[in-house]
C-alpha cells in the first residue's frame, strides 16, 4: 500500500514537470523523495543498482555507515586531487572516504574572473544541479558565480556552467573518470535525499600540506601579488578543516572578499620549510605596461576556431613537450602569461614557472607564433589583454 501511494506521487510529479510551470514543479518536488525521482530516470536507476553494492562494501571496509548523510568535497587544483569526506551525524567529525585523481587542469592558479578564461574557480561552492544527461557522462553543477564571484568577477561576463563531470576532458570544469563520477553522483544523491540540500565543494589552489605544491603557489604569488589575501583565506579554511574535521566557517564581506578565521599552521608544516610569500617580480620586457591592459571587457579574445581549437593546440603542445622533460621527470606544469594585442596578435609570452629553460623557450615561441585571434573588445573598441594558461606536460 505504501509503495503504491509513493509511486502515485512520483507519477504526479513527472506529470507536473511535463505540463506545468517550472515554478510549480519546483514546489511540488518536495512531496517526492529526491532519490526516488533519480531512480525514475533509467540511466541513473541502472547506475545506482550497479554502484550501490560496491559502495556499501567500501564503506564497510572503512568502518563507515552507509549511506552518508553528510558529504564534503575538497578539490586541489595544482595537485589534481579531489577528496570525498563523509559523516552521518551533525555532531560527528568528517572522515575521509576516498581521493580521486582529477584528469585534467585548465587555466592556472587563481580564481575564475571572466567567461572564457579557461579557469577552474577557486573558492567555496556547493552542488546545485544533478545532470544525468550531461555530454560528459554525468555531472554535478556548482553554484558559480557565488556571492563573492558576482562582486569580483567581470560584471557582464563572469562565466558559468562549472561542473564536476566525467569523460576526463575540460576547458574549465573539474573532470574525473566515468566510474568516479558515478560513485560521487550516487553519494551526493543519497546525501541530498537524506536532507543535505547544500553539499559543500571547496576548491583550493593547492594541498597546503604538500611543501612542493605550496612552493609552486608562492612562485605564482610572486607574479600575481594581488591574490595573496585571497589565497591566505583559502589557506585558513584548509587548516581549519585539518584541525577540526568540520566545515570551515566562511563569510563574504561587502567587497566580495572571503573572510575566514585566522588559523596557525601546525608546527610540523612550518618546519617543512614552506616558503613565505615574496615580493612581486616585474618583467620589464613586457611591451605594454600593466595599467594599459584591459581588465574588464565586453568580449574576450577568441582563438581561431574557438575554445575547442585552442584546446587542440594546447594538447598538441603538451604532447610535443614530453621529450623536453628533464631525465627522470614524468610531469611538469608550466604557467604561461601572454598578451593578445588590439589586432589579435600574441605580442608577448612568458613562462612564469615550471618546466626548464629549453622547454619554456619552445612554449613561449609556440605562443608568439599563434595565428591571429579575434581581439578583445570593450565598448566597441578592440583592446589588448593579458591571459594566463597552464600547460601540463606528462609522460603518457
Amino acid at each position: 500500500m505504501m509503495k503504491t501511494r509513493h509511486f502515485s506521487k512520483l507519477i504526479s510529479f513527472l506529470f507536473c514537470c511535463a505540463f506545468l510551470s517550472p515554478v510549480f514543479c519546483q514546489t511540488s518536488v518536495n512531496s517526492v523523495r529526491f532519490l526516488d525521482y533519480q531512480k525514475s530516470l533509467p540511466k541513473v536507476s541502472e547506475m545506482i543498482s550497479r554502484k550501490e553494492d560496491t559502495l556499501m562494501k567500501q564503506f564497510r571496509a572503512k568502518q563507515l555507515v552507509w549511506p552518508a548523510r553528510y558529504l564534503y568535497i575538497r578539490s586541489f587544483k595544482y595537485d589534481s586531487e579531489m577528496e570525498i569526506w563523509v559523516k552521518n551525524k551533525q555532531s560527528d567529525k568528517f572522515k575521509l572516504f576516498k581521493t580521486y585523481k582529477i584528469c585534467a587542469l585548465a587555466g592556472s592558479l587563481g580564481p575564475k574572473r571572466m567567461a572564457g578564461d579557461y579557469q577552474v574557480p577557486e573558492g567555496f561552492y556547493y552542488i546545485n544541479e544533478f545532470n544525468p544527461k550531461s555530454l560528459y557522462h554525468l555531472s554535478l553543477g556548482l553554484n558559480y558565480p557565488n556571492p563573492s564571484d558576482k562582486l569580483l568577477s567581470d560584471l557582464s561576463q563572469p562565466g558559468g556552467a562549472i561542473y564536476i563531470h566525467g569523460s576526463c576532458v575540460t576547458t574549465g570544469c573539474i573532470p574525473i573518470t566515468d566510474g568516479q563520477i558515478e560513485e560521487l553522483y550516487v553519494l551526493a544523491a543519497h546525501a541530498k535525499d537524506l536532507g543535505q540540500d547544500f553539499i559543500p565543494v571547496h576548491i583550493f589552489p593547492v594541498n597546503f600540506k604538500n611543501p612542493r605544491s605550496v612552493a609552486y603557489l608562492n612562485k605564482f604569488l610572486q607574479q600575481f601579488n594581488e591574490y595573496v589575501p585571497f589565497e591566505r583565506n583559502m589557506r585558513n579554511a584548509f587548516y581549519y578543516f585539518e584541525n577540526n574535521h568540520e566545515i570551515p566557517p566562511v563569510v563574504v564581506n561587502g567587497k566580495g572578499e572571503y573572510i575566514t578565521d585566522d588559523v596557525q599552521m601546525p608546527a610540523e608544516d612550518v618546519k617543512a620549510g614552506l616558503p613565505p610569500v615574496a615580493q612581486r617580480i616585474t618583467h620589464p620586457e613586457q611591451p605594454i605596461p600593466e595599467e594599459e591592459l584591459a581588465t574588464n571587457v565586453d568580449r574576450l579574445p577568441s582563438y581561431p576556431g574557438g575554445n575547442e581549437a585552442f584546446k587542440v593546440f594546447i594538447d598538441k603542445l603538451s604532447a610535443d613537450m614530453v621529450r623536453e622533460l628533464d631525465p627522470g621527470q614524468s610531469k611538469a606544469f608550466i604557467l604561461m602569461e601572454y598578451i593578445i594585442d588590439e589586432n589579435g596578435k600574441t605580442i608577448y609570452a612568458n613562462a612564469i614557472s615550471g618546466g626548464n629553460e629549453r622547454m619554456n623557450q619552445m612554449i613561449e615561441k609556440a605562443f608568439t607564433d599563434m595565428a591571429l585571434w579575434a581581439p578583445a573588445n570593450r565598448q566597441g573598441k578592440n583592446v589588448p589583454i593579458k591571459m594566463k594558461q597552464t600547460i601540463m606536460v606528462e609522460v603518457p
